[in-house]
C-alpha cells in the first residue's frame, strides 16, 4: 500500500514538474518555438514520461492552460454570484463586471499557485500569436463565462445596443492581451519612453491603468456610422 501511495505521488509530481517546465517554455519561446527535448531536458524527464501523461504536445498546451483556467473561470463565476446575489436583481455596475472578468484575471500575477506573472505572460502570448488549435481550446474554455458575464453587461447598460457591447467586449480582450503580453509586445508597436522598464510589470500599476482604460471604452459614446450610400 505504502508502494503504491509513492509511485501515485511520484507520478503526480513528474506530471507537474512537466507542466511547469511546459508553462515556462511556452511563455518564453511560443507553442511553435518550443521543442519536446527542451521540455524534457527543463522537467528533468523522459519523452516516454511525457507521452504517458499527456500524449502529444498539443494535449501538453492544452493541459497547461487548463490547470489554470478551470480555477480562473469558476473564480469569475463565483465573483460574478455573488455580485448578482447582493443585488437582488438589479443591475451591476460596469465596473463590477469588468473587474469580476478582467481584474480577476490580473490578480493572478501575484498568485504563484496559480501560475502568477509566467501564466499571464503565456496567456498573452498566445492571445497575440495565431495558433488556430489553440485559439479554439481557449474559445471552448471561456465560452460559458463569457457568456455570463455578457448577459450581465446587457443588462448593466440597457441603453448600448448589445451588438455594440459584444464588439467592446472583444476590443477589451484584445488590450488585456497585449497588457498581460508585457514589455516586448509593447516594443512591437511603440518605441515611445514611457517609464523605466522596471516598472513595466508591477500589479499596482498595471490594474488600475487597464481597468481605466476598459471602462473608458465600455462607456465611450455610441459611433455615429455614415449612410450605406457615402
Amino acid at each position: 500500500m505504502a508502494e503504491a501511495k509513492a509511485g501515485e505521488s511520484q507520478s503526480v509530481d513528474t506530471r507537474e514538474r512537466i507542466l511547469d517546465a511546459a508553462e515556462r517554455l511556452f511563455m518564453a519561446n511560443g507553442y511553435e518555438g518550443t521543442s519536446m527535448r527542451q521540455i524534457t531536458g527543463d522537467a528533468g524527464v523522459n519523452l516516454a514520461a511525457v507521452n504517458y501523461h499527456f500524449g502529444s504536445k498539443e494535449s501538453l498546451m492544452q493541459e497547461v492552460f487548463r490547470r489554470r483556467l478551470d480555477w480562473l473561470n469558476e473564480e469569475r463565476m463565483r465573483i460574478l454570484d455573488r455580485l448578482e446575489r447582493e443585488a437582488a436583481g438589479k443591475p451591476l455596475k460596469p465596473s463590477q463586471i469588468v473587474d469580476g472578468f478582467f481584474g480577476t484575471l490580473l490578480r493572478l500575477a501575484d498568485n504563484d499557485a496559480r501560475g502568477g506573472m509566467t501564466f499571464l505572460r503565456l496567456l498573452g502570448r498566445t492571445l497575440t500569436e495565431p495558433s488556430e488549435f489553440i485559439h479554439s481550446f481557449l474559445a471552448q474554455e471561456y465560452r460559458a463565462v463569457i457568456e455570463r458575464y455578457k448577459t450581465a453587461l446587457f443588462k448593466a447598460l440597457p441603453d448600448v445596443p448589445k451588438s455594440e457591447i459584444v464588439w467592446r467586449f472583444h476590443f477589451m480582450l484584445g488590450a488585456t492581451s497585449y497588457a498581460i503580453a508585457g514589455i516586448d509586445a509593447l516594443r512591437i508597436v511603440t518605441d515611445w519612453q514611457i517609464e523605466d522598464e522596471t516598472e513595466m510589470d508591477r500589479l499596482d500599476r498595471l490594474l488600475p491603468r487597464l481597468m481605466s482604460f476598459l471602462l473608458g471604452g465600455l462607456r465611450a459614446p455610441l459611433p455615429q456610422f455614415g449612410s450605406s450610400d457615402d
